[in-house]
């Protein structure tokens, strides 16, 4: 089982995105931390990756990166991998 974590905001398309293109996969986001209703949880997300937008994906405690980081993986099959699919 898969532990994925996600920080995004109530209005994300991108987060939109990448939960389904996980869902489609067969997986669920199994911790969505919301960024816009608490400046501590922000912070928090740019300490650990340097980044102010959402998504910022973690699988397994890897941190993926964004939604475009996750396509990519995708494109490439390295999502298949990191999902032990």
């Amino acid at each position: 089982m898969n532990n994925i974590k996600m920080y995004t905001s109530q209005f994300c398309p991108y987060c939109s995105n990448a939960e389904s293109l996980l869902k489609s996969k067969g997986y669920e986001i199994s911790e969505k931390i919301y960024v816009d209703q608490d400046p501590e949880v922000l912070s928090k997300m740019i300490e650990m990756t340097g980044k102010r937008t959402v998504p910022q994906i973690f699988i397994n405690d890897k941190y993926i990166g964004g939604f475009d980081e996750l396509r990519k993986l995708d494109n490439t099959g390295d999502l298949d991998k990191v999902l032990n699919i």
